[in-house]
């Protein structure tokens, strides 16, 4: 991604968390970013654009941040990503219906992020289901980080087939 187009992103995440997704103008958007609203319109048509891309950013970021640790240690950091994200913790205290309406993905998207955490975790996708299940939980509700943190260890024993059931262990990627 180049720089602008960074800047641009980092400028939404700012006014996002700022003035949430509905309270965003392009212009607030451009401000955030220090740049005019012209060159904003020539990288993005609307303010959903925007947040499209600053999404999918976002999902390569943490992709590779799981990507980099143990089951039970990217999960952790997963939560607290989500958790202390500031564009979902504005979300959360302003403009609830708009994190689930973001949430509430159609059936293609939801299968496309699940093979996405599965790749980043090692496992196969039907693996990775509960653990992103529980991820959308935390979205909506984060709760304590020490829970979070005991919870994601919990699924990461879970994946290796230290806690499966009749100690069946998750299927690894090879």
């Amino acid at each position: 991604m180049n720089r602008t187009r960074r800047g641009l992103l980092d400028g939404a995440a700012r006014a996002f968390a700022e003035q949430g997704l509905r309270g965003s103008t392009m212009q607030s958007v451009a401000r955030a970013a220090g740049v005019a609203k012209a060159t904003l319109y020539n990288h993005f048509r609307t303010k959903d654009e925007v947040a499209r891309a600053l999404l999918a950013a976002e999902l390569d970021r943490l992709t590779a941040l799981a990507a980099e640790r143990p089951a039970d240690a990217a999960l952790a950091g997963l939560a607290d990503e989500f958790a202390g994200h500031p564009v979902l913790r504005r979300l959360r205290r302003t403009d609830p219906e708009v994190l689930l309406d973001l949430l509430a993905v159609s059936a293609d998207t939801w299968a496309a992020l699940v093979a996405r955490l599965a790749g980043a975790l090692g496992v196969d996708d039907d693996a990775a289901e509960l653990p992103a299940r529980w991820l959308i939980g935390v979205a909506l509700h984060p709760g304590r980080s020490t829970t979070r943190h005991r919870h994601a260890a919990q699924l990461g024993a879970l994946l290796a087939g230290e806690g499966a059931p009749g100690g069946q262990e998750a299927r690894i990627r090879a």
